[in-house]
């Protein structure tokens, strides 16, 4: 896994699938800060050079070396690397779970995100460079590339939204739409189809992830978002962010094509999405492994805790 820092639930998460497959394997956890916190949480910590220096030969030489076979990205300026490389590292038996870089490069600009889900008809939270362009009273600024919660403004009048983007490197506008904030995840298989989706509500949110979230069923979104990631050819563990109005109308705001923060309470509710990965890597077809959904709801609440080693 590249980019642990302190993910530490996702490491978890990661490990629990391990074990259902293969209780020999280990976890090689990445990084390029050596000090980083999820180190102590992997049986082998691997601080890895900037991927702007390493090229695919060394990254092959290495999961040689180690013998790894499979690779999990959780940072989305890592993503277009792996996706560049991704064929390539499954021609040595490397299984990398990232979708094509074409797909990769929608989801990471939300110009271009905007641009083709309006083109298909798809309801999507109209993205602009400028605040002129939109018909709106109050705005969302954020950043065009990666992930949205960073820098992002909020309910901003017209001249805020101006002022916040000039601190922005590559600021896009939205309209403020009052409602409530779905996540919802889903996990689509290397032939294209959607094995499972799960709705979940961002009860709580701090810096762009859900500190309490709880899953909910609403079978019509589940499908729209279904159609959405065929369209886009996604693969893999992937959520989208979806606005809901208070007309109960649907508005999409961005799409991740990486595991979430919080999407750990998905796997808890059914989706096995790193679980599917590993069979899927070794040609296991799917359909014996059906997605059971529990048919309780769950909350998760992410709080920070000790670990308290011998040394």
């Amino acid at each position: 896994m590249t980019s642990i820092s302190k993910k530490i639930p996702l490491l978890q998460a990661v490990r629990r699938a391990m074990l259902k497959l293969d209780s020999s394997m280990i976890l090689i956890g990445g990084d390029v800060n050596p000090n980083c916190i999820g180190r102590y949480f992997v049986d082998e910590f691997w601080e890895m050079p900037s991927l702007e220096e390493m090229k695919v030969a060394e990254l092959i030489s290495f999961c040689k070396m180690k013998n790894i076979r499979f690779v999990i990205p959780t940072r989305d300026g890592e993503l277009a690397y792996f996706a560049s490389h991704r064929r390539i590292c499954e021609e040595h038996g490397i299984f990398v779970m990232v979708s094509e870089r074409d797909t990769i490069e929608t989801c990471l600009d939300k110009i271009r995100f905007y641009g083709v889900l309006k083109a298909h008809g798809f309801p999507v939270i109209p993205t602009s460079l400028s605040a002129e362009t939109l018909n709106c009273h109050y705005y969302v600024v954020k950043e065009r590339y990666g992930a949205g919660a960073k820098s992002i403004g909020l309910h901003l009048a017209k001249q805020e939204a101006l002022l916040h983007a000039e601190r922005l490197e590559s600021p896009i506008f939205q309209p403020f739409i009052q409602g409530c904030e779905m996540s919802v995840d889903l996990y689509i298989t290397r032939a294209g189809e959607v094995k499972g989706a799960i709705v979940r509500k961002r009860d709580y949110v701090v810096n762009g992830e859900s500190q309490i979230t709880t899953t909910l069923k609403n079978e019509k979104l589940e499908r729209l978002c279904m159609e959405v990631a065929r369209y886009l050819k996604l693969y893999g563990h992937i959520v989208m962010q979806v606005i809901i109005d208070g007309e109960g109308k649907f508005h999409f705001v961005e799409c991740n094509s990486r595991f979430g923060g919080a999407s750990t309470l998905s796997i808890e509710a059914g989706l096995d999405s790193f679980y599917w990965f590993f069979l899927e890597s070794q040609g296991v077809n799917l359909e014996n492994y059906p997605f059971t959904r529990s048919p309780i709801e769950k909350r998760q609440i992410r709080y920070p805790t000790d670990l308290v080693v011998d040394i």
